[in-house]
């Protein structure tokens, strides 16, 4: 590090941004290149001094060379997290890719105890693996409660929709994740469970006052601080009751005023992604970042650009806009927070334990749901499949049973995604464009869940309508929902008690397998076939 005051100033402001960088090794395989910066770029910034990156893609074992490579490239301790929040697998192949949170939280209203283990278990399971790959911060619990169905962007990723639920389940899984030596995050400050627009595309409006925020939003975050999570990851929301200006991510009033001196954090306080258009349609990339150090955040993650806010920061250090004590403060946050956690247990490749294994299939086992409409029959028919991702899909990879099992009673796969072909006729009453996907009965799997950067896209398709349309026609052979819990809840009312169908919050291969075994047991194995004519 150089002996220039301004070099040394700018070198610890770079140890508070987090940059983004692709788990895989190779520039070639960076999958969002517009995000993921290149290593001749990461490398430049991590010896410049920039203190923590966040990884996305590739596989576990990857992963494990890659954080390897990371912290060679830094001559300080790097803060190295990922979004699991769905355990490692959800990102990184070859990990336990655990069914999403709020599967636990129905579970919960039956079986309290049972959901609590699993949710301690599932946190122990994402800490321990995360280690495994040389990964020592996981982004996660969500805190958010998911009162709102409607919710574009959380949905199926929050531990429950009320705040009793959430509080109690993301404090379990905080107990088994903090047990490894891995640090937490709760999030999204102060709470983005009641939106219906997503913060990745537009900036959300949260109207409630304090009182309501202490009824509903707070609850789970006052009961990890007491648990003593790690650090708080905050929202791109505006709260007008609180601040009429600036989102929570850029308010003191959010982050100084309600975080740390009403509710006594005193962990690392992350702000959410600045590359978000909530921030960057507003602001530069410079004055996002002094705007959220200023008003309370200690790291800054993923700045639209790097050394701007590392350029940005620094000058209002400089010229006593933001005071000295506000970076030293920030510093000994970090500093504290990596001497508790454990060292990296990345020289076994072996990344999945049989414990994991049991705690993936338990999980799937117990937030499966079956509509008693018999089996599935042998025909020769449609397999209609909504992914809810561009292809490929990371749930359809490889032989996955969504596409493989029903192929062998004789249904063709037909992939419906949001870049490809669409199914819709312009009518209302018959929406689903039959005469140009063939003929035969219909399996229709949607695989439908709350996801960042498509909004209300996902809802205005008519799946209601087309269910109709098929039961009308007779062409209906079964339903299954993969994610989101509202979906299911809409259709099945629509559902003929005679056709089979199920649910599973989790969209993974294993709960493919499971949703598939249950439903095409019986009918299969006496070669039965249905009547799809009138």
């Amino acid at each position: 590090m150089s002996c220039n005051p301004a070099d040394a100033l700018q070198h610890e402001v770079a140890s508070l941004v987090v940059v983004r960088a692709s788990g895989r090794l190779d520039d070639r395989q960076r999958r969002y290149p517009q995000w993921e910066l290149n290593n001749e770029k990461l490398k430049r910034l991590l010896q410049r001094g920039v203190g923590g990156v966040i990884l996305l893609g590739g596989s576990a074992v990857e992963l494990q060379q890659r954080t390897r490579q990371l912290r060679r490239w830094s001559d300080q301790s790097l803060l190295l997290c990922a979004d699991v929040e769905e355990g490692v697998g959800q990102r990184f192949e070859g990990g336990s890719w655990l069914v999403p949170p709020l599967a636990l939280a129905h579970l919960h209203a039956r079986e309290p105890q049972r959901a609590l283990s699993l949710a301690e278990r599932y946190g122990r399971c994402t800490g321990e693996q995360a280690k495994r790959c040389g990964l020592n911060w996981v982004l996660g619990p969500v805190c958010d409660v998911n009162n709102n169905p409607r919710n574009p962007v959380i949905n199926v990723r929050a531990w429950g929709e009320e705040p009793d639920t959430v509080a109690a389940l993301a404090s379990a899984f905080h107990k088994g994740l903090s047990s490894t030596g891995v640090l937490g995050c709760a999030k999204h400050f102060p709470g983005h469970g009641d939106t219906a627009s997503d913060s990745h595309l537009d900036l959300p409006v949260l109207p409630h006052n304090r009182s309501r925020l202490d009824q509903l939003e707070l609850p789970p975050f006052k009961a990890l601080i007491e648990a003593g999570v790690d650090s708080v990851m905050t929202a791109h929301l505006l709260l007008p009751k609180l601040d009429s200006e600036k989102p929570a991510t850029l308010s003191k009033g959010v982050l100084t005023d309600l975080l740390r001196r009403d509710l006594s954090f005193n962990g690392l306080v992350v702000t959410d992604a600045l590359v978000m258009e909530a921030i960057t349609r507003h602001h530069g990339p410079a004055e996002a970042a002094v705007l959220a150090f200023e008003a309370g955040a200690d790291l800054i993650l993923m700045p639209a650009d790097a050394e701007a806010a590392i350029k940005g920061i620094s000058r209002a250090l400089t010229e006593g806009r933001i005071p000295r004590q506000r970076l030293q403060s920030a510093l000994q946050r970090r500093r504290e927070a990596l001497k508790r956690c454990a060292s990296a247990d990345d020289s076994n490749p072996q990344i999945v334990c049989k414990t994991d294994v049991d705690l993936e299939q338990e999980l799937i086992q117990a937030s499966l749901q079956l509509h008693p409409g018999g089996g599935i029959p042998a025909a020769r028919g449609i397999n209609l499949i909504r992914i809810d991702s561009v292809w490929p899909c990371p749930a359809l990879s490889g032989q996955a049973p969504a596409l493989h099992h029903p192929q062998g009673l004789g249904y063709r796969p037909v992939l419906i995604h949001p870049q490809g072909v669409s199914p819709w006729h312009n009518v209302p009453e018959a929406p689903l464009a039959l005469d140009q996907l063939g003929d035969g009965p219909v399996l229709l799997q949607l695989f439908l869940r709350g996801n960042p950067f498509r909004g209300e896209r996902d809802r205005q398709e008519p799946w209601t309508a087309a269910l109709r349309q098929l039961q009308h026609q007779r062409r209906l052979a079964g339903l299954v929902i993969y994610g989101s819990p509202y979906v299911w809840e809409e259709l099945k009312a629509e559902l003929d008690p005679a056709i089979p169908a199920a649910y599973s919050p989790g969209q993974m291969p294993e709960a493919q397998r499971q949703v598939l075994q249950a439903l095409l047991q019986g009918q299969i194995a006496k070669g039965e076939t249905a009547d799809f004519t009138d």
